[in-house]
């Protein structure tokens, strides 16, 4: 059970699906694929990949004890590191006029990594339950009920991260609802 925890951890990291949604997202509002994939490659460029390489910069550098930052005191930087290149990310994505849903996540990524972060300065909530939620509410709002299905990946994650003793239940749950909620307000109202 625990190498099936781990890879559902792995396949469904944090850094995996804010590098994938956004081209999901903006595949699916740009007028044509090439646009969408310019559109989502740059979003992903600016929430995932600089930010993930950050933190793999620190792990090799002994700086952070592991890709997932599993120690709550080393996730303030990285996280307000990612703060930074999501907003210039935002930025960017506003300067060549990306489509409004592409807009509306990358807004609702900022929001949902903020909370994170303050949250962490007194708890360990699940990052990645709560990126697993978001990305599963903004997928339902943009392509229908049909994808509420997508709720059992949510649920997946959250059980790989209390097998392999990352988080407790209750940060599992908090880290999932805080998520779901942001994405479905935020992204709700400015898609």
């Amino acid at each position: 059970m625990d190498v099936l925890a781990r890879v559902l951890t792995e396949v469904f990291a944090p850094a995996v699906l804010a590098a994938v949604l956004p081209l999901i997202i903006a595949l699916h509002a740009a007028d044509s694929p090439v646009q969408g994939l310019g559109w989502g490659l740059l979003a992903s460029l600016f929430c995932a990949i600089i930010p993930y390489a950050m933190i793999l910069r620190g792990v090799r550098r002994g700086r952070l004890s592991d890709r997932h930052i599993g120690e709550r005191a080393q996730r303030t930087g990285p996280l307000l590191f990612g703060l930074g290149s999501v907003l210039a990310g935002l930025a960017l994505l506003l300067a060549t006029h990306a489509p409004r849903e592409v807009v509306a996540l990358i807004v609702a990524s900022f929001a949902g990594g903020a909370v994170a972060t303050a949250i962490n300065h007194f708890w360990k909530s699940s990052i990645h339950a709560g990126v697993a939620a978001a990305s599963s509410v903004v997928l339902v709002l943009v392509y229908g009920p049909a994808l509420l299905a997508t709720g059992v990946v949510v649920a997946a994650v959250g059980w790989s991260r209390v097998r392999l003793r990352d988080h407790t239940v209750a940060q599992v749950i908090v880290g999932a609802a805080i998520g779901a909620a942001i994405a479905g307000v935020v992204f709700g109202l400015l898609r």
